[in-house]
This record gives C-alpha cells, sequence and structure tokens, in this order.
C-alpha cells in the first residue's frame, strides 16, 4: 500500500506521513506512506492521498489530477502524534474505496 500524504511546502506532511508509516508498522501493514506537494499527487502510482486541511480548497482539483482516492486530513492532524487516527482514516477510506461522507 502506498500513501501520498500532501502539503503546501512537503514539512508538515513529512511528519504526518513519517507517523502513519510508524503507526501502520506497530498494526503488522507493510505500507509506504511519503510526503509530497500538491503536484506530486498528479499521475502518481500512489493507492491513496490524503491532503493537508490547509489544502482543503484545493480538493476538487487534486481529485481531478489523481488516479487514486484522495481525502482532506482533519484540522487536528498535527496532534495526532502516533499517527493513530490518520491510520484508521486511512484505512476506513481504502476499506470503502473512495472518501467515506464527513471527510470532504
Amino acid at each position: 500500500m502506498r500513501i501520498l500524504v500532501v502539503c503546501g511546502a512537503g514539512a508538515s506532511s513529512t511528519f504526518v506521513a513519517q507517523r502513519l508509516r510508524r503507526a501502520a508498522a506497530l498494526a503488522g501493514l507493510d505500507w509506504e506512506a511519503s510526503a509530497g506537494l500538491e503536484s506530486t499527487a498528479s499521475g502518481s502510482d500512489h493507492d491513496l492521498i490524503l491532503v493537508g486541511p490547509h489544502l482543503g480548497d484545493r480538493l476538487d482539483a487534486i481529485r481531478e489530477s489523481a488516479s487514486a482516492p484522495v481525502a482532506v486530513l482533519p484540522e487536528d492532524v498535527f496532534s495526532d502524534l502516533d499517527g493513530s487516527r490518520t491510520l484508521v482514516l486511512a484505512r476506513a477510506i481504502l476499506a470503502v474505496g473512495e472518501t467515506p461522507k464527513g471527510t470532504s
């Protein structure tokens, strides 16, 4: 499973991706999580794209350019220090194959 975490400059998404990768490993999942910019989503071969909350207004444009499900991370994602809530969100999205209702 390959997940891309997108933010404006790549800094905050790096922290989220590292935490998600760690949480997935602790759950016994062989997942890759990497950080990138909005432009990275276009044509990527990721299975899921998670977008920083500050890019929520760009969601439609990112979805149009991506070939994977795309969802906005919650406002408090940066307080998810162990990545467990982000992992739950990612698993929920992947389970239904599209963005679940209520996550934009």
